[in-house]
């Protein structure tokens, strides 16, 4: 029987332990938002499909958008809750099935996702569901792992003997993604690449020792001045679209057409 990524998996995840303890997404999806909205984004219409823990959601409703939170795992929905109690930016909580969204055509400026279409075999979809909702002229962000990086073989050998944390996942390139957002109607209108930091060994080090009570910090320790270099540097560089094809992750930034566009 082939492997799947269940919702039993995401109820383990998301109950397993605090979320401050883990790996947040480096800001990448506002950074994406701020390159097209600025900082802003009062009036804006925004959902997170398969939010997990909404700590991408929780950054825009801080900068004024209106933010939905749609997650099928019950863990997902009540952490959201629990942050919405602990912090001045809310979201609306919302449980739904991301290939049949609970909302009307034309319903968001901005639909987004990220470490979600990866692990359904049948992703598009949600792909046809992200054009569905959202407005004409609006965005959708498609986040996922990129194909040619180390963590992509990784990861094969662990689904292979049963001990990928999300039971299966795939991988795309950037080319794919503008691809399957075309399909849909969507159009090509920015991209980023994401690197890991720290590196992904020592992720792994770290995930492997918590069960054993060692709990390492999630960055060991930041060399002054090189770190404020080595971010200023990837902030250039994951624009450019040959390095779309270099990182642990890759985001295509696609966007809905309004009427008499081609």
């Amino acid at each position: 029987m082939a492997r799947t990524s269940d919702k039993e998996h995401w109820e383990r995840l998301w109950k397993k332990r605090d979320v401050k303890a883990m790996y947040d997404n480096s800001g990448r999806i506002l950074a994406a938002v701020k390159r097209f909205w600025g900082d802003d984004l009062e009036g804006k219409k925004v959902l997170e499909v398969g939010a997990g823990s909404g700590r991408d959601s929780f950054d825009l409703s801080g900068l004024g958008a209106e933010v939905y939170t749609l997650d099928y795992a019950p863990a997902s929905l009540k952490l959201i809750q629990n942050i919405n109690a602990e912090t001045r930016a809310k979201t609306i909580p919302v449980g739904g099935d991301a290939f049949a969204l609970p909302f009307d055509d034309d319903t968001f400026d901005l639909v987004f996702h990220q470490g979600l279409i990866e692990h359904f075999r049948e992703e598009e979809g949600i792909i046809a569901e992200n054009a569905r909702v959202v407005k004409p002229g609006g965005y959708v962000i498609l986040d996922v792992p990129q194909t040619y990086h180390i963590y992509t073989v990784i990861k094969k050998l662990l689904i292979a003997v049963n001990k990928w944390f999300a039971g299966w996942e795939k991988q795309f390139t950037l080319g794919q993604l503008e691809r399957k957002a075309e399909k849909y109607g969507l159009e090509s209108a920015d991209f980023y690449a994401e690197w890991m930091y720290p590196s992904l060994f020592y992720r792994m080090t770290r995930e492997a020792l918590w069960p054993l009570g060692i709990h390492l910090p999630l960055v060991l320790f930041k060399v002054p001045g090189l770190h404020q270099i080595r971010r200023a540097l990837k902030n250039k560089l994951r624009y450019v679209r040959p390095l779309a094809y270099t990182g642990i992750s890759v985001g295509l930034v696609a966007r809905k057409p309004e009427a008499g566009e081609k």
